[in-house]
């Protein structure tokens, strides 16, 4: 049976299913994107084979699972047959020991092509990590809050370039508000799996765009290596005035749902104190929303822990014109274009 490093794993993936053999909890916790989870135990039944590993040894362990599997095994089967393409299937466990070469061999026995992952999920979580230093190339894109960071990369991305909305893949928008109206955010695994699926279709000769962030996004948190290359990179500062900025978070919180503003804004008591906070709250009942973009940017910038001593990289601060973010793309792809020109004639 054919195994494969992760790196020939996720490519053969792109074409053929990824069965996790993990159980349900395992794989709720962090899969690659696009994965089918077929059990091979359900997480009671796991807990049960591996206490009993533990206590009593290998063989006790086996035979008990083996106990457990023996009534699924037809319809292992039948779950696999119906997910195979092309009667081809990519397999692994968390190890990629017994579970996955366990099952890999009862789809062999039904006609199925197997490959496993060499070292399992663990060895792809590894090669994410490795994956997730980008030494060059790395552009971040920071600014006070309400200057348009994200339609920016959004706008870029039209341009044809390479754009990470990490915000949008963490279902958070950063801020004490950033969760309103998001969905549920994803397991720190499952945000660096969907981080690397997007790293993996990009030239690394190429520039590549992200948000400034602080390490954790809500729930989430970047993983180590990525944040550490962010702190190294071509960093574009923007400044916006201040009457774009007010009218843009107008637009993007004055239409979502009251009762989680207000909560939101009550959480900021301790930060705001009480007379403040309380102000803020009234001009958000009297649907003053522009009042409250402006008190809370008072707050938000004088938070704003920006550091040129935290970017060891290229740090340029770039006064823009307006909050147009069309537009702003533009002037931001310019500047990073003259950038490269003048390092290349340093050379």
């Amino acid at each position: 049976m054919k195994k494969l490093t992760p790196e020939e794993f996720l490519k053969e993936a792109i074409h053929i299913p990824v069965i996790d053999v993990r159980s349900p909890a395992e794989f709720e916790e962090g899969h690659i994107p696009g994965a089918i989870n077929i059990a091979l135990f359900n997480n009671d039944e796991r807990a049960v084979v591996g206490t009993l590993y533990k206590k009593t040894g290998k063989e006790a362990a086996v035979l008990k699972g083996l106990e457990i599997v023996g009534p699924k095994m037809a319809d292992f089967a039948k779950q696999a047959k119906e997910a195979a393409v092309q009667g081809k299937l990519l397999v692994h466990c968390w190890r990629g020991g017994m579970r996955s070469e366990s099952m890999a061999w009862l789809f062999e026995k039904v006609g199925i092509q197997c490959a496993l992952l060499e070292g399992g999920y663990k060895a792809y979580r590894n090669y994410l990590l490795e994956q997730m230093v980008i030494t060059d190339n790395l552009v971040v894109i920071e600014g006070h809050t309400g200057g348009g960071k994200t339609e920016i990369l959004k706008h870029l991305a039209t341009m044809n370039e390479q754009v990470i909305d990490l915000e949008g893949l963490a279902c958070h928008r950063g801020s004490a508000f950033g969760g309103i109206g998001q969905g549920t955010q994803p397991s720190t695994q499952q945000f660096q799996n969907n981080m690397l699926q997007q790293l993996l279709t990009f030239r690394r000769d190429r520039p590549i765009w992200v948000e400034g962030e602080s390490k954790s996004i809500g729930r989430v948190f970047l993983p180590d290596p990525f944040w550490l290359s962010m702190n190294t990179a071509t960093v574009l500062e923007i400044v916006v005035p201040a009457g774009d900025r007010i009218q843009r978070l107008v637009e993007d919180y004055a239409s979502l749902d009251a009762e989680c503003m207000e909560q939101s804004i009550l959480k900021l008591k301790k930060r705001l104190g009480q007379t403040r906070m309380q102000e803020v709250l009234d001009f958000f009942r009297n649907k003053d929303y522009a009042k409250v973009a402006e008190l809370l940017l008072v707050y938000y910038d004088k938070t704003y822990q920006y550091s040129t001593d935290k970017y060891k990289g290229t740090h340029e601060l770039m006064q823009l014109p307006s909050g147009d973010a069309r537009e702003n793309a533009g002037i931001l792809l310019d500047k990073l274009k003259s950038l490269e020109l003048h390092a290349n004639a340093c050379v």
